[in-house]
């Protein structure tokens, strides 16, 4: 017998009878090919981290487009049948709900079989890509134009590069930093129409995928952790090899380590010293990306006390605190700024500075995976992060604010989390991202085995309380698990929530029916707002 997810947890069924949905599948199948269709979803086009006897976030049926004009007749199609779609990359953002939709009984699309690299200009380092492009796919097509070029990757390469910078997702290399990868877009528009942002909006504008605005309003970032439209095509900007990586690593003994730390680190990225997007992780999401939980610690309940994780520390030669971040410059002036770095974190009592530098032959073997994704080289090893508590059925959960790029209020937060966390007997895990001069995304992570239901139903009660109370101190998410859509959006509550009621208008302008992504990051159609 089938059971649904915890009451307490939004749900939102689509609002058409399943014969509709149906025929609407059929009628796709005729366009596209029975053999792009599926019903259901698979057994993948899921949630990978609900439990296999939840029923809620389920699709009715996946399609595989081959083409924008394809795209363009599901559209159609499911605006004459009033069906929502939800629309996805590679469907591989698993700690945020994976290939789910956001509304049940409608229809996903997945882009796998867009995944082209259509074009590379090696003059301009620019390249247009397919919404379901993967890291990897990007990767391997650069090496195989031999383009001396390099692509800004996050952690794991699997996903899509589409999906990753539509949902605000991070990524590492100097072109990573506040999100400036992408520029140019073309789009499916609910009424089944193609348009272009940016230059694209001339026929035959050379600038396109190179300036990122345009005559009149911008337009382009509405289509990021948006509902307006179905991207189907992306320019990218690709970063020159330099002669050299110099791969940085600082480790710090103490928590209290983290304000100095931030502090100085906020000064060498302001004055222009550090690029790219720096990370700083604690002991215990360097141990996940490792081995299991059990490995470091054997009692199953109870949090890891401290002492243990200062064990822990010593035995893989890191800190409570490790930043990692890169030169990209030739060697001349990543030693100048390599001595400028160490002079600036020494003074920390207890600070560890380790750098290796490395040329472009040495960077797809280098032996640390971190080093590899700050080279650009995507690879799979910090999949083992998802298993800390469950093995192959772990899952797990992000809660991810945004905070200032200052020492106090980061340390502050971590301490916040930390506590909320060993209240709820959960390990606190941390990667701070550094997305630019300023600010850093706080990514915690909650881990829970799915085959146990009541730890998987505490660990999603412990993600609504830190979105709720993290909202009331001041912090709100910079994207969202597909359970929490609503609660995160809820925080941003400023004048009565102008902003959310400003978007909702062009909700409704610009998709009357509501069929594509309904409730994506908290903003619904008006037929399905009071509805969760």
């Amino acid at each position: 017998m089938s059971r649904v997810t915890p009451d307490f947890l939004p749900v939102v069924t689509a609002a058409v009878g399943t014969a509709t949905v149906q025929a609407a599948l059929g009628e796709i199948a005729g366009c596209i090919g029975a053999d792009r269709v599926i019903t259901g979803d698979g057994g993948e086009y899921r949630d990978p981290y609900q439990p296999p006897e939840w029923d809620a976030f389920a699709t009715a049926g996946v399609v595989f487009p081959d083409s924008a004009e394809q795209v363009q007749e599901i559209v159609r199609t499911a605006a004459r049948y009033a069906v929502p779609l939800w629309a996805q990359g590679q469907g591989r953002n698993n700690g945020y709900g994976g290939a789910a939709p956001r509304v049940s009984g409608g229809i996903t699309i997945n882009f796998r079989r867009m995944n082209r690299v259509l074009e590379i200009d090696t003059e301009l380092g620019v390249a247009l890509i397919e919404p379901g492009a993967s890291f990897q796919d990007i990767y391997d097509a650069i090496e195989a134009a031999g383009a001396d070029l390099m692509v800004s990757v996050p952690d794991l390469g699997w996903g899509s590069m589409g999906g990753n910078q539509q949902d605000n997702g991070l990524t590492y290399l100097p072109y990573g930093k506040d999100w400036r990868n992408i520029c140019g877009l073309e789009v499916v528009t609910a009424e089944g129409e193609l348009l272009r942002t940016g230059m694209g909006a001339m026929e035959g504008n050379a600038s396109w995928n190179l300036y990122t605005r345009n005559l009149g309003p911008t337009i382009e970032p509405l289509f990021f952790q948006g509902n307006f439209g179905v991207v189907t095509k992306l320019g990218l900007w690709l970063m020159p090899k330099p002669e050299a990586i110099t791969h940085v690593h600082v480790d710090v003994p103490r928590d209290e380590d983290l304000i100095p730390l931030v502090d100085t680190l906020r000064r060498l990225r302001l004055d222009g010293t550090i690029d790219g997007v720096p990370c700083i992780l604690n002991t215990l999401l360097i141990a996940s990306t490792i081995a299991p939980r059990t490995t470091w610690y054997e009692p199953k309940e109870g949090v890891i006390p401290d002492g243990v994780i200062d064990e822990i520390a010593a035995k893989l030669g890191i800190g409570r605190w490790h930043l990692r971040f890169a030169f990209y410059d030739d060697a001349e002036i990543a030693a100048i700024k390599l001595r400028k770095v160490t002079a600036a974190f020494g003074p920390i009592a207890g600070a560890s500075i380790r750098h290796t530098t490395t040329g472009p032959d040495r960077w797809a073997s280098l032996p640390d995976p971190s080093d590899r994704v700050y080279a650009g080289v995507p690879n799979l090893d910090w999949n083992t992060m998802a298993g800390w508590r469950g093995g192959e059925h772990g899952g797990h959960m992000s809660f991810a604010p945004v905070a200032p790029l200052s020492g106090r209020q980061v340390y502050d937060l971590q301490m916040w989390l930390k506590a909320q966390f060993e209240r709820n007997g959960l390990d606190h895990t941390a990667d701070l991202i550094v997305i630019n001069e300023r600010s850093l995304c706080s990514v915690a992570g909650i881990t829970f085995d799915i085959d146990d239901e009541e730890s998987t139903v505490s660990g999603y009660r412990v993600m609504q309380e830190l979105v709720r109370e993290g909202g009331r101190i001041g912090y709100g998410e910079y994207r969202a698990h597909l359970q929490f859509m609503d609660l995160a959006q809820e925080q941003y509550g400023f004048n009565d929530h102008a902003y959310r009621r400003f978007v909702e208008k062009i909700k409704d302008a610009v998709d009357p029916q509501g069929i594509l992504n309904p409730g994506r990051h908290g903003i619904w159609p008006a037929q399905l707002r009071e509805t969760w």
